[in-house]
């Protein structure tokens, strides 16, 4: 049986052809108890994916981007976890739903790679039988079919001599060759949707762009969705149909790629932009990095949480939560800020005018 034979049926690939929402998230809150209190691990995150896009979900360690992908996914532990609002796959709530509710769509509707390939893998259990044993499970293929079938996977991610390393284990491949494999296993039964979280975090740049080309390649013929979650603005950049910035839990700016590149708006984005390394920079030149810490989601301050670190923030920003609102000119392109980065006062401040700490953005305009 070859690749293509286990993607989507004629039928599916119509309806896929015509568009649509394939995922609505609306309000989605997940907390966690522990001994300290309860953290807001994600705080009210809404977005929605059309079939056959990517969304790039961008941000921090600890700004709830994969939690949010694996509370969509269903692998957040149950102990001690709360969460509330709505994600509808397909029109269908996933909230509340069970572990056996979900085994039914994990690897036919809803697929994750993970960022490290080494804790995916089971090291003591040779590639084949990992990406055989899902397609035998979830699509009740015999065994040499699923043989034929993983091999055929292998060569679709483009592992050289696919057939050999069916038979070796994962210590035996590169980290570049093992990401490759765990792309495979979670494109072995055709899902619709596919979470890739970091999944180029532990390699080289030249192997980071051939996973991420292979991705988009996969994602091209196949017709899937995709959430691609990284802390990197420059992986995204021209991966995403749209992306959502997250800080402490919350979806800060969202926007169409190119839009929210050519006028950013939320101060957090900009210092994210800043941070990343630039080839024409001369040699040892200095990283732009985020001053300060990213706030407790225990305790959070009862303002915007990036004030403490924001370079424009004014007394309203301190005790005041922005709310996520539209562009005048571009109902697409969202933003939680009361100074974005093209206002005046962020004008002043860039060119060493006063701080204005006690403007409201009313006095402000």
């Amino acid at each position: 049986m070859s690749v293509r034979s286990i993607q989507q049926p004629d039928d599916d690939v119509a309806e896929a052809a015509r568009g649509g929402v394939l995922l609505d998230v609306a309000d989605l809150a997940v907390h966690f108890r522990t001994s300290r209190g309860v953290v807001r691990a994600v705080d009210g995150v809404s977005f929605t994916l059309q079939r056959g896009r990517t969304l790039g979900v961008v941000g921090e360690s600890g700004s709830g981007k994969s939690v949010t992908s694996k509370a969509i996914m269903g692998l957040l532990p149950s102990s001690g976890r709360t969460t509330t609002g709505s994600i509808r796959y397909e029109g269908r709530e996933l909230v509340g739903l069970d572990a056996n509710g979900y085994r039914s769509l994990w690897g036919s509707e809803l697929s994750m790679v993970f960022q490290d390939p080494m804790t995916s893998l089971n090291p003591v259990m040779k590639i084949g039988p990992q990406i055989t044993e899902s397609l035998r499970l979830n699509l009740g293929m015999d065994r040499q079919t699923a043989k034929e079938t993983a091999i055929g996977l292998l060569e679709a991610v483009r592992i050289p001599a696919p057939e050999k390393r069916f038979n070796e284990y994962p210590g035996q491949l590169s980290g570049g060759m093992r990401q490759r494999v765990v792309i495979a296993v979670a494109l072995a039964c055709g899902p619709k949707l596919l979470f890739a979280d970091e999944p180029t975090t532990a390699l080289d740049v030249t192997v980071q762009a051939q996973i991420l080309d292979l991705l988009a390649d996969q994602q091209r013929d196949r017709f899937m969705a995709m959430v691609l979650v990284t802390h990197d603005l420059g992986v995204v950049a021209g991966r995403a149909d749209e992306i959502a910035v997250m800080y402490a839990g919350r979806i800060v700016e969202k926007a169409p790629t190119r839009s929210l590149f050519t006028r950013m708006a939320m101060p957090y984005t900009e210092a994210l932009l800043n941070s990343i390394p630039r080839l024409s920079d001369p040699s040892h030149t200095r990283l732009d990095a985020i001053g300060g810490a990213p706030p407790d989601l225990v305790s959070p301050p009862p303002g915007c949480a990036f004030a403490p670190r924001c370079r424009y923030a004014q007394d309203i920003c301190r005790n005041e939560r922005p709310p996520l609102v539209p562009r005048d000119d571009d109902p697409e392109h969202l933003f939680a800020c009361f100074f974005p980065v093209d206002s005046e006062v962020a004008l002043s401040i860039r060119n060493g005018g006063g701080t204005g700490v006690n403007l409201t953005p009313t006095e402000e305009s």
